[in-house]
């Protein structure tokens, strides 16, 4: 998986981030399957293989997942724990995007997550671990804010973090646009094409 250009990391109207989100979600309404195959597909998704663990699911405040994550120049297994969910008032939020009325009703949602490098070689070029990431509020993903969240305290930036050995952890953490007043607000986490596990902060 390549990583994600820096140039890249500009902070955008939540519109056009929305859109981007909707372009690539997991929904695929494509029905195009031969009908003579729908047996078949249901018997496989009844019965996974044995050879992919189960993954995904929700997940104490405080407890770690495991996920391994496809990086060069090798596969690296981590640690992983959604550590708190930081929510912030709609003014601030008309001040991060370029179109403050693109803010109206919504707020920002800072997640800072905690990852650990448990197994597989040591990183020399950035990591893809955080690409997993999202933030949830009330079942529905927000739009993210790209470039946002490095300047917050405690967090890091992910591209900035060149060399990774075992043992060593660090927090990125992503900065979502989501409804002001959401009851809860959920991060989520998971390995390419697996389930995501899912740390819920439910709010006041």
């Amino acid at each position: 998986m390549p990583h994600r250009k820096t140039a890249l990391r500009l902070v955008a109207p939540v519109a056009v981030l929305a859109l981007a989100l909707t372009a690539c979600g997991g929904g695929d309404d494509d029905t195009g399957a031969d009908p003579k195959d729908e047996g078949t597909t249901e018997s496989a998704a009844a019965s996974p293989s044995p050879s992919r663990p189960v993954s995904g699911g929700d997940m104490a405040q405080g407890e770690s997942a495991t996920g391994k994550v496809a990086e060069d120049p090798g596969e690296v297994t981590y640690d992983v724990v959604a550590q708190k969910v930081e929510v912030g008032t709609e003014a601030e939020a008309a001040k991060a995007v370029a179109d403050a009325a693109d803010a109206k009703g919504r707020v920002l949602a800072t997640a800072h997550i905690k990852y650990t490098h448990k197994s597989g070689p040591a990183l020399t070029e950035g990591s893809d671990v955080h690409d997993g990431t999202a933030v949830f509020a009330d079942g529905q993903r927000g739009g993210v804010l790209i470039g946002a969240s490095e300047d917050a305290p405690g967090c890091e930036d992910p591209y900035d973090v060149e060399s990774w050995k075992r043992g060593e952890s660090h927090v990125f953490c992503e900065t979502y646009v989501i409804p002001a007043g959401a009851a809860s607000v959920e991060v989520h986490w998971s390995e390419e094409d697996g389930e995501p596990y899912v740390w819920k902060f439910p709010q006041k």
